[in-house]
């Protein structure tokens, strides 16, 4: 179940990036008017770090290292998540 797991979440990672990056246009900040503009990529945001603090938190890494994940997920989302699937794992 675990390895599964492990497999799974960084190709879920890579899915929900690509569809973020396929789904943000430029011009986002223009249309911020609409609520659904800024749901989509806000929302997997949220998710993608959610699913990477919880993970994390359940890790044997040292407490320095944890924190040091957690900032930076938490101050860059998408590329602390990526970091840490591909890095930190």
């Amino acid at each position: 179940m675990r390895k599964t797991a492990r497999t799974f979440l960084p190709a879920l990672l890579i899915i929900f990036t690509a569809l973020l990056l396929a789904g943000c246009q430029t011009n986002l900040f223009n249309e911020a008017v609409n609520f659904w503009s800024l749901g989509c990529c806000g929302g997997a945001a949220i998710i993608l770090d959610i699913v990477a603090l919880i993970e994390l938190a359940g890790s044997t890494k040292p407490t320095r290292q944890r924190v040091l994940w957690a900032l930076l997920i938490i101050f860059a989302p998408y590329l602390g998540c990526i970091l840490y699937y591909f890095f930190g794992r």
